[in-house]
């Protein structure tokens, strides 16, 4: 749903550009420098940093900080670094203010749902209720002062996978700005965060297209110093009774979402567009608009299910035809 128009090259900079694979995604990380070594060399930078983080936060990596707080769930608090106390704060805080519907708590889901073609039949209400049983945000306890995280349910699971490819976008277009680079974009499978202009000094631009005619985009918007993210249930679903049941589950019923194919996100944080675009794709079009209206600097876009484009309150685009 997202691509990116990139303008002429002045002689002065180069933008170069790499795709790799990590946290289990693709990133295609764009650095612009005064030559092809040195943009290369600051996207070596970017790769190290998400590796980093990789490590600090994947729940699939047995040594990782956060697989040792969920192997101590129900039994004691885990020490951890301050960044991943910060992480898991603010995951909380968006957690409140989406009444739930986002949740770090949702790895403690007991699969119900499968998405590989093999389901022939819904699940029954009891097994959905049974599957959430150890999800709660609330659950999560955090001590500031001894850096501890503690999960207070036995079997309870933090995962940081609606919200760790922004994060990490995030992290690493500090690290580079930190050091000197002037522009550049990080598009982690979507999650999309920039900083500077394009070598010839025009904005960066991102074009949304319908998610079911990829093909054909609606409008172009500058990104400018700003991220964007999208989440979507085109790809992933099953279907029963003329309903498709997204692979985005409210972590609040054990129901997968229905109603819409689309939800982008735009916010000055990909962290914060990551958790939002799942969070609106569950609550739906009236709900989601008026909880992002309600944030100051974050827009959003929703695609229903019968194709009608909704748009937040404050936002601008450029139409094409």
């Amino acid at each position: 749903m997202v691509a990116c128009l990139f303008g002429t090259l002045q002689a002065q900079d180069v933008a170069e550009r790499r795709t790799v694979k990590l946290m289990g995604s693709r990133f295609d990380i764009t650095m612009v420098a005064s030559d092809s070594i040195t943009a290369n060399t600051y996207i070596d930078d970017a790769v190290a940093e998400i590796k980093r983080i990789e490590n600090l936060i994947s729940s699939w990596n047995p040594d990782s900080q956060t697989s040792l707080i969920n192997k101590n769930a129900g039994i004691k608090p885990v020490v951890v670094d301050q960044e991943l106390i910060d992480l898991v704060l603010r995951a909380i805080q968006i957690s409140k203010i989406t009444n739930g519907a986002f949740d770090i708590s949702y790895a403690s889901v007991d699969k119900v749902w499968r998405y590989d073609g093999t389901m022939t039949h819904k699940p029954t209400a009891e097994e959905i209720s049974n599957s959430i049983a150890k999800i709660g945000y609330q659950n999560i306890l955090v001590d500031k002062d001894a850096k501890t995280v503690y999960l207070k349910l036995e079997g309870m699971k933090i995962g940081f996978g609606a919200i760790g490819k922004g994060y990490a976008a995030d992290k690493t277009r500090k690290l580079l700005i930190d050091k000197g680079v002037k522009s550049g974009i990080i598009n982690a499978s979507g999650d999309l965060t920039t900083w500077g202009k394009q070598p010839d000094g025009k904005d960066w631009m991102v074009g949304i297209t319908n998610p079911l005619n990829k093909d054909h985009v609606f409008s172009w918007f500058p990104i400018i110093d700003a991220a964007v993210a999208t989440s979507g249930n085109y790809e992933k679903f099953v279907e029963f009774d003329g309903v498709k049941y997204s692979h985005i589950i409210d972590p609040r019923t054990g129901y997968p979402s229905t109603g819409l194919t689309s939800v982008t996100i735009f916010a000055k944080s990909a962290e914060l567009c990551d958790a939002l675009a799942t969070s609106v794709f569950i609550t739906g079009v009236e709900v989601g608009l008026d909880m992002i209206n309600q944030l100051k600097g974050v827009e959003c876009i929703i695609v229903d299910a019968q194709n009608k484009i909704h748009f937040s309150e404050n936002i601008s685009f450029n139409q094409t035809k």
